[in-house]
């Protein structure tokens, strides 16, 4: 599987894009890292990452949640305890209970743990100056976005988060999703060039978008590797910033826009 040639992704823009229903090895073939989107309190989507490191039997997973320390205590040991999650103290990191992300790592004995989050120092500098935070220009993350698609970004900000951003703000906001985007980007390469393929990386849906999150900065880097996006969403579509997603009912939530009220 890992040799196979049937997708081939040499540039952002999506060779093979489409919304899939039940994924199948076949799915997967020539990817050598397959970014799985997630809404991050859906335990529906973690159960489909889980069943897709099942089916691939990746060589590393890449997690958007974990810095490299933090994974670094996951051992053959630690994988299946019941305390993994304090452990990593995920929940007190601000994630979702972990018992939703356990199937995900009982699904990952055979891999590489990666921690892609930048690390405490690193994210504080990057509060500051992302350049500065980080530097490698493979990557591209110095180069300016054009007018429109920082104004779409800028925009997408304020309404994630309920209007309620100073305006003077939105461009900072921006800058820091870009800057995870690079890092994480940086982490799966080096994760593939370190283990060979397929790597797999758990994170968000907007890091995950073909158009502007982490499949931008490894194309930069890294034309040839062949990287396969999934996104999993919410809402019917006909066309999705993603090379393949799937549709899932909303999971109820409380309105988080009514503590702006």
């Amino acid at each position: 599987m890992r040799a196979a040639t049937f997708i081939t992704f040499l540039t952002v823009s999506p060779v093979y894009a489409g919304e899939i229903v039940a994924f199948t090895a076949t799915d997967f073939d020539g990817a050598d890292i397959v970014i799985v989107g997630e809404i991050h309190d859906d335990p529906t989507h973690h159960q489909v990452q889980a069943d897709i490191i099942a089916l691939l039997d990746p060589t590393a997973i890449v997690f958007e949640m974990l810095t490299s320390d933090q994974a670094m205590q996951i051992t053959s040991d630690t994988i299946n305890s019941l305390d993994l999650g304090d452990l990593l103290e995920w929940e007190a990191n601000g994630w979702p209970e972990f018992d939703m992300y356990a199937p995900i790592f009982a699904a990952a004995e055979n891999a590489k743990i990666i921690g892609a989050a930048p690390s405490p120092e690193m994210a504080a500098q990057a509060r500051d100056d992302i350049l500065a935070a980080f530097t490698d220009q493979r990557f591209g993350l110095h180069i300016p976005l054009d007018e429109d698609e920082q104004r779409t970004r800028e925009q997408g900000m304020q309404d994630g988060h309920c209007g309620a951003l100073p305006a003077k703000m939105l461009p900072w906001f921006v800058d820091q999703q870009r800057f995870r985007d690079a890092v994480f980007a940086r982490a799966a390469l080096e994760a593939f060039e370190t283990f060979g393929g397929p790597v797999v990386v758990i994170t968000g849906n907007g890091h995950a978008r073909t158009d502007w999150g982490m499949p931008v900065y490894l194309n930069a880097a890294s034309p040839d590797t062949h990287v396969l996006s999934i996104g999993q969403i919410t809402a019917p579509s006909d066309s999705s910033p993603y090379d393949l997603w799937r549709v899932t009912p909303p999971i109820d939530r409380p309105d988080p826009c009514a503590a702006f009220e």
